[in-house]
């Protein structure tokens, strides 16, 4: 089995030596993501900035050939637990009814002072 470099055009570019996941056998492990569009732009709102990566990683995701249904666990770094309900909301509503895995911890600092990193885990069908 060979693992397989995942890159999607549609997520951020990595900012270091890193790749944007990686894939082995039916296993897809992203790299963190924080909310950087395409263009270089950095997103503070809470609400937009969680559905930037979220979407980025689902992204990633896809270019391994899962989807929502196959993320197994996300995990969330967030600068403060104050954001915590907003996260959840944005969450909810992009999961629906599927309910990865999670966690989530707050952390001292993130790049460019974002509110939030995340790292998706999927499985797909062989």
């Amino acid at each position: 089995m060979k693992m397989i470099e995942l890159v999607s055009d549609k997520a951020s570019p990595a900012l270091g030596p890193y790749c944007h996941g990686k894939k082995f056998g039916n296993t897809i492990i992203t790299s963190g993501q924080i909310p950087l569009t395409k263009s270089g732009e950095y997103v503070h709102e809470i609400k937009a900035a969680t559905r930037l990566v979220l979407e980025n990683l689902l992204s990633i995701v896809e270019a391994g050939g899962g989807g929502k249904n196959s993320v197994a666990r996300v995990d969330l770094f967030i600068n403060s637990l104050d954001d915590f309900a907003a996260i959840n909301e944005v969450y909810a509503d992009f999961f629906g009814d599927h309910r990865p895995t999670r966690v989530c911890v707050q952390v001292e600092a993130l790049p460019a002072n974002v509110p939030l990193e995340a790292a998706m885990t999927a499985f797909v069908e062989d």
